[in-house]
Formats: structure tokens, sequence, C-alpha cells
């Protein structure tokens, strides 16, 4: 197809008509290589180059391990991996119908050491059709991005995310995007990255909106939290903690460590061992001081939101949905702060013979990704809030509403086969012409097209086969919660 050219400010780069209304620029540098010298520290400046630089192709993603099996079937985690991965991949309209367009940065999931900004489920097509510059980046992961390490920066999957916007805010001109009208958006570890970037200072002005996908403020660990995963890891691999020593492990060692670290975690999530990690199940996470819940001073537009079922995709795969005792469920509930009896007792109310492990996603559901949505929303007014509903036919009708579910819709690539085994048969076309329909509204306007929440109203909007506006749904169950979480 035809070889379009623009000029960065490291040097001009060759894209490509993907179709005859939409460019890619892929494997576009924003940030040089974190290895060798590099190795650990905040990101540098990508080189500049002479000439013009092929982006026909997705650079290299971020060195990790695999997601462990069931999930390795059901989450896209694809794309080559190298040490030069700090690299970012572009759509954009073409011919573009005139400058200034808005602009929307994907930051990926995968539990801060999973994921890829390359993965074709990640296509910005769809979002470039429409009218909007899309862009999608690779940052650090686990240990590299996340370990906390002595006299090293933490955060530096953050940084680099940071690092990415800097080059979005010098370079977007070039593509047809505005600059100041740029919305970041992510699912789960993107989302909860985005979190923490709208209390960070260095993030403050570099996008105008955002949208939180199933995460929100409350996932970080603090420093002592931190690190004791830092000298577990190290112990594990026989190293001191020193960022020098964690260099010199290959990374064929390192990082089948990290998945290890993450399943005994789960094995044995004993607060002595992990700190705040025990409850929210991540070793690598923002190492923060305090809940970095931004205020209306932010001056960031918000979207959030959740699956409505969250849960089942680690319960149903793994078969412990109906393995679960009750001594583990109530365990569980009063590590969130709840009392087990006064809990349970509403949860059950709108569940009538429910299994055990069906409760245990209700609550987790609430505890990990629901209420801290509408504790951003609540803490910056005028916030919009969504729940997916649409339960997958999967897994012979278990999966549900479960957690990264709803991205086929958003995305708008009902047909991409990497959504499949998460969308299971007949995927209803009009549920993602209404979500994705939104998030582009809402990047354009700032208005996705229902009314903003408030504590009074609590309208959210739930999207389903049958879609609308809800007041306060479950809130008996959100109740609970009220100066617990």
């Amino acid at each position: 197809m035809e070889a379009i050219i623009r000029t960065t400010h490291q040097g001009a780069v060759r894209g490509r008509l993907v179709t005859d209304d939409v460019a890619a620029f892929l494997g576009v540098p924003y940030a040089a290589p974190p290895f060798g010298e590099a190795r650990f520290r905040a990101p540098g400046p990508a080189a500049s180059w002479d000439g013009v630089r092929d982006a026909l192709s997705y650079g290299p993603s971020v060195p990790r391990a695999p997601y462990a099996p069931p999930f390795d079937a059901l989450i896209p985690d694809e794309g080559a991996q190298g040490e030069d991965c700090l690299n970012l991949n572009i759509w954009t309209p073409h011919p573009a119908p005139g400058d200034g367009l808005p602009v929307m940065v994907w930051i990926h999931g995968g539990a801060f050491a999973n994921g890829s900004g390359s993965a074709s489920a990640y296509d910005g097509s769809t979002f470039a059709r429409d009218g909007v510059v899309y862009v999608s980046i690779n940052y650090r992961l686990g240990a590299d991005g996340f370990l906390r390490l002595p006299e090293r920066p933490d955060n530096r999957g953050l940084l680099d995310q940071i690092a990415a916007l800097e080059w979005v805010r010098d370079n977007i001109a070039a593509f047809g995007g505005d600059p100041g009208q740029v919305t970041v958006f992510g699912e789960s570890a993107g989302a909860m990255s985005i979190g923490a970037l709208l209390s960070l200072p260095r993030a403050r002005g570099l996008f105008r909106r955002a949208i939180l996908q199933s995460g929100a403020a409350h996932h970080f660990l603090r420093p002592a939290s931190a690190d004791l995963i830092t000298a577990r890891l190290a112990g594990k691999l026989g190293i001191g903690p020193e960022a020098e020593d964690f260099a010199a492990v290959p990374l064929d060692v390192l990082l089948p460590a990290q998945a290890e670290l993450r399943g005994e975690l789960g094995a044995r999530p004993d607060p002595a061992l992990w700190g705040e990690a025990a409850l929210n199940m991540m070793p690598f996470e923002p190492v923060l001081d305090a809940l970095p819940l931004p205020g209306p001073e932010c001056g960031v537009q918000i979207l959030a939101g959740s699956n409505r079922e969250e849960y089942r995709l680690f319960l149903v795969p793994t078969g412990r949905l109906n393995a679960l005792g009750r001594d583990r469920l109530r365990a569980t509930v009063a590590a969130y702060g709840l009392d087990p009896d006064k809990a349970l007792s509403v949860y059950e109310r709108r569940r009538p013979g429910a299994v055990v492990g069906e409760l245990f996603d209700a609550v987790t559901t609430d505890w990990f990704y629901r209420i801290p949505a509408l504790r951003l929303a609540e803490a910056v007014p005028g916030s919009y809030v969504y729940e997916f509903a649409r339960r997958s036919p999967a897994c012979d009708g278990l999966l549900g509403a479960c957690h990264a579910s709803e991205l086929g819709y958003v995305f708008d690539r009902l047909d991409d086969p990497s959504y499949a085994p998460m969308l299971g048969e007949r995927p209803p076309q009009d549920l993602a012409d209404a979500m994705h329909g939104a998030w582009v509204a809402f990047a354009k306007t700032g208005d996705p097209g229902w009314a903003p929440y408030d504590r009074e109203s609590r309208l959210t909007q739930v999207f389903d086969t049958s879609s609308g506006v809800a007041a306060d749904p479950r809130g008996d169950e959100r109740a609970l919660w009220e100066g617990v979480r």
C-alpha cells in the first residue's frame, strides 16, 4: 500500500495506508532502550536519525514471561520481544480531515507483568476510522518497571508512560492530532497506571481526559511492602537487593522467577511475607506513599467503570469457582474490612442459591474494581461511570461479564481472533457500536452520552445486550464499603 511520511523531532518516519482512510506508523521509538547502562533508570531520550525510518511493522515489545495456563489462551499477549522496546504505534485518519483531531493513548493491562501495546487486539484502526488519532505504547513491566531498588527511581514503568505522553505532546501534531486534546485510556494495570498518573506532578497537563477500565487509584504498594517484594525476589534468585545484582541475572532466569513469585504469592498470601500485596495479589505495582485520589484540581475529565463479574476470569478457567470453601470466603471478606455475617447476608440476598465461588466473585469484584472506580468518580466531580454487564457464553456461560471481556467491544474488533476465547459465539455488534461510540464521543467532547455521576443519583451507564442508565446499581452492596474501601 501507499507509503506516508511524517516528521518527528527525532527524524522522519515512513508509515503506510492500511485502508483508504487510515494510515499506521508502527514501532516508533519514544525513548532509548532501557538496558545496559540505562537498566533500572529513568527513560532517556530516543536517538535521532538521518533520512527516513521505516515504521511499517511493530517494534520489539518489553521482555516478559508468558501468561501461565489457562490465561495464556484467553488474554492476548503477543509480539516479538527485545531491548529497543520503548516504542509506540500510531493510527491516524488519512487523508486527515484537517489538523487538531482528538488523540487517544492506550495503556495496556497485564498486572504490571504482562501485555503489549503491539497486540492485534489493540489495533487502532477503528478509532482512526472514527476521526481519532490513536496511539498504543509499550512500557517496562515486572522488575524492570516496578521493582523498588536502592538508588534507582521508583515506578520506572510509569516514567516510561510519561515519556510516551511527552512524545505525543511534542510530535502528535505531525500526525494530525491536537496535543491539547489527549485522552489516556487503559484497562486493568493500564487503568491503575492512569490512577497513579493523575496524582503525579510530572504528568500534569499531558492529558485532558482519562478513561479507566477495571482499575483506578487504589492499586499500589507503599514502600515497606515494595521492599518486602524486592527482598523475596532477591532471595529467590540468591542475589543481593541492589540494581546491579538484578542486572547481572540473565533475562531467561529473571523473567520466569518473576512469574513464579506471583504464583507463590497466590498460594500463600501472608501479609507478613508480602505486605499489602497479600490482598491484591500483584507483586509488581506502582510504589506510592499514600492513596493517590485526585481532586477537582487535577483538571482531567474522568470516565471510570468496571465489569459486573470481574473476578470470574480468575475463578472459572482455573476451576476454583466450584472449589472455594466457605471459610476462605469469610476470611477474605474479613481481610477486606467487612463483617462477614453482615456482608454475606447482603450479597446472598441478591444471589439466592449462589455457590461460594459466585459470592467470592461478587465481593472481590467490588473490593478490587467497582468501589475504587466509584471513589475516583466521587473525588472528581463531573465524572462519568459505567458498568459492563454482558455475560459471555464462553466456558458454558460461566465466564460471565468477567475481567477484560469488554475489550473487544471498546475496540470494535469483534472479528479479531484473539478476542474469540473471551467473547464466545455471536457477540452483539450493536453493543460494540454503543461502547466504542461512547469512548470516541468522550475523547471528542468530554461527554460519553449519559449524565455524570454524583453521590445523590449515582447514575451509571450499564452496557449489556440491552443498555441503559441505572441509578445506584446494587446500592445495598455498595453501601457496605462506605468508610471501608
